[in-house]
């Protein structure tokens, strides 16, 4: 199948097939005499690996290691399961930054004036300031 026929089978654009392949994701396709690229099941396949993957937060480099894994033709399990417990520490750390950020912004609306409060005056309310330490 050709690269739009490959795009309309998975969604993938056609622009991020060529991409992968760029990348090393996608391996190489063979040509017809006119250069047209033809892809089989096994790019659906890849195709479908990468979308999931990518839905769980993995990055391209990740999806490559993952998928480079998947290539050898060994039990991945051991490896992939190291680079998936590293992304879910990654996550963990995010989702504080991003619990910290709430409660910053919690408290920058505790300290908002109540609604019925008269026209703003310049410096009556300002976001806290971080002291760097």
């Amino acid at each position: 199948m050709t690269v739009a026929g490959l795009s309309r089978r998975t969604g993938v654009p056609s622009d991020s097939i060529r991409y992968y392949e760029r990348v090393g994701l996608l391996p190489k396709p063979p040509r017809t005499k006119a250069g047209y690229r033809r892809y089989g099941e096994d790019a659906v396949d890849r195709l479908q690996f990468i979308q999931g993957a990518q839905r769980l937060g993995l990055r391209l480099r990740e999806i490559n290691d993952l998928l480079s894994i998947r290539d050898t033709g060994t039990c991945p399990c051991g490896d992939a399961a190291v680079l998936l417990r590293d992304r879910m520490e990654e996550i963990d750390n995010e989702m504080k930054r991003l619990q910290a950020l709430k409660s910053e912004l919690s408290a920058m609306v505790g300290q908002l004036p109540s609604t019925d409060c008269p026209n703003p005056e310049p410096g009556v309310w300002r976001p806290p300031v971080r002291i760097a330490g």
